[in-house]
């Protein structure tokens, strides 16, 4: 399978998508609850979803709808969820208070940092020894996976809660977005080391819920409650492009391997893939009974 798109959400169900048709090729059944977050693994042979409190994989290339690994250890809902880049370990955040690291062989986690407060977003430096967390205390936290130490903590904005963080693959911005729809962008030159680039309110109205950089690098994009997803070149941190053909809360993004394509998630029951050339939907993928709240996509070759 040479690209795998995959949504979720509030109707308890995972569809794998036809990207280019539209069609819905297969449904799962997510019985625990919502799925608050998807992701593909890098070998594209597991679709990791995790919801509140589990986390379920499923074989993609498979006829059996039954999850592989069901892997317990979190005690509230997932805020975030992803792999190392080989795929040999999985990490997550949630509003335990925790960050985890999971070997995807086993179903218990491996290794446990303590947050002191809700997470709602991890990511992983491209060094593949650093995590970077955000929480509802408006943390921005640095943890060195070789002393399970948190190494540099960052507070931009108060208590207003961090919604999302994201690090270029080229490890020049770390990017977080809070609450208010402010974004904060910093020069990681070392663990310890964050220098703040720029400051900016992403969206006028309502709540900024992600923030992502593109594969490329060149482009950050945010979701926000105010129905839109906007481009921003992360070169002047100047918006591009808004895509505001989204009828309700605009929950997740993510960019196709090349970064010419993006698919959003929406409240309003659908997924749409992007054209960032033209601004305009290629393709609108309907299906859900509730909102779509995550999605995956891996088109890499």
């Amino acid at each position: 399978m040479s690209v795998i798109l995959a949504t979720a959400g509030y109707d308890h169900k995972i569809r794998f998508w036809e990207a280019p048709s539209g069609i819905s090729s297969r449904t799962l059944r997510y019985p625990d609850s919502q799925v608050n977050c998807l992701e593909i693994h890098p070998e594209k042979t597991l679709l990791a979803a995790a919801g509140n409190p589990h986390i379920r994989l499923f074989a993609i290339d498979s006829t059996n709808n039954n999850p592989v690994l069901a892997c317990e250890g979190h005690t509230a809902s997932v805020t975030g969820l992803g792999f190392q880049r080989n795929g040999n370990w999985m990490y997550t955040s949630s509003e335990d208070g925790t960050v985890k690291i999971w070997d995807i062989r086993s179903p218990g986690y491996q290794r446990s940092f303590n947050c002191g407060c809700p997470v709602n977003s991890v990511t992983l430096h491209p060094n593949q020894a650093e995590l970077i967390s955000g929480d509802q205390n408006g943390n921005v936290k640095v943890w060195d996976l070789s002393t399970s130490n948190c190494v540099a903590e960052f507070v931009p904005d108060g208590v207003v809660p961090i919604r999302s963080v994201s690090i270029g693959e080229d490890a020049k911005h770390v990017v977080a977005a809070n609450q208010n729809a402010e974004v904060f962008v910093w020069n990681p030159e070392s663990s310890k080391n964050y220098t703040e680039v720029c400051r900016f309110f992403a969206h006028e109205t309502g709540y900024c819920i992600k923030a992502k950089i593109s594969p490329d690098c060149r482009s950050l994009v945010t979701t926000g409650s105010d129905r839109t997803a906007r481009i921003w070149d992360t070169s002047t941190w100047q918006l591009t492009k808004t895509l505001g053909q989204h009828q309700q809360w605009v929950w997740d993004a993510t960019f196709s391997a090349d970064s010419s394509y993006l698919v959003t998630a929406c409240s309003d029951h659908s997924a749409r893939l992007w054209s960032l050339k033209t601004g305009e939907v290629v393709r609108q993928y309907t299906g859900h009974q509730s909102c779509v709240s995550c999605v995956a996509l891996n088109d890499s070759t």
